[in-house]
């Protein structure tokens, strides 16, 4: 699996921090930075989550 966050969508809502702080982290000005791009089988289910969550749906989980 793999996640990503799109900058243009992202307005730094913190929901993925909350959801999966083991996948992401505020960067210097607050929005989302990916810092597990590749998950692992028993990180995928919060990612999934964290996506879900995101008002601007800026977080991509993808198969690789």
């Amino acid at each position: 699996m793999k996640v990503s966050v799109d900058p243009d969508l992202c307005e730094a809502n913190a929901k993925c921090f909350i959801a999966a702080p083991e996948i992401f982290q505020p960067d210097d000005d607050g929005w989302a930075q990916v810092i597990l791009e590749h998950l692992p089988e028993e990180l995928h289910a919060k990612a999934v989550r964290a996506a879900r969550l995101c008002p601007r749906l800026a977080i991509k989980v993808e198969e690789e």
